[in-house]
């Protein structure tokens, strides 16, 4: 197995890591969560990177790569969620990244089956670009808001501004989610046709 799909691994494997740091409530464990995202999210820019300079692109790469952002991005989304940092509409967003989601890796299974493997186009990376961005966006606010209430620090005010943010960022971010699953359906529809 070459370096980058042992980083593609790398990120599946520091998702149990993610979720115990997001769902146990200790100290600064925002922080932790935050970081081992960033770590997570790193190993993404840097596998295709090093597949593309080094020309180390495979099939199981071309699949696996996508398969483990979904699995982090979704993972980040459904924790968010459980925490409260999507507010009484938040499930409205992860439901139409799971439908993408879903839709699109059922047509790399359809192509699969052809003996076709169906790479991520642009508008898939600017949409994982875009997930992994306002994600992060969240964590750097609420580490801020653990800094100012071990501070004792009141943060009604800016905790209220920070869910704009970080909301807002997640439509956004969902709305590259749907153009990207719109061209993707558009661009392979004749997998779908063939079979």
């Amino acid at each position: 197995m070459n370096l980058p799909n042992k980083l593609t691994l790398l990120r599946i494997i520091l998702v149990p890591f993610f979720i115990i740091a997001m769902l146990v409530n200790f100290p600064f464990h925002y922080l932790v969560a935050g970081c081992i995202f960033g770590i997570a999210s790193v190993t993404d820019t840097l596998d295709g990177k090093i597949a593309r300079s080094r020309n180390l692109i495979t099939d199981f790469g071309k699949f696996a790569d996508p398969l483990a952002d979904k699995i982090l991005v979704l993972t980040a989304l459904v924790c968010f969620l459980q925490v409260g940092l999507l507010g009484s509409f938040g499930a409205i967003p992860v439901i139409i990244v799971l439908f993408r989601e879903f839709a699109v890796s059922g047509i790399r299974l359809v192509a699969a089956s052809s003996g076709k493997v169906v790479a991520a186009n642009i508008w898939g990376k600017i949409k994982t670009v875009s997930q992994m961005v306002g994600i992060s966006v969240i964590f750097a606010m609420q580490v801020v808001l653990e800094i100012l209430g071990a501070m004792k620090v009141s943060t009604g005010f800016i905790t209220e501004v920070f869910y704009y943010i970080g909301n807002g960022l997640i439509w956004l971010s969902t709305v590259f989610t749907l153009i990207s699953g719109i061209i993707y359906l558009k661009d392979n529809i004749s997998f779908l046709k063939d079979n």
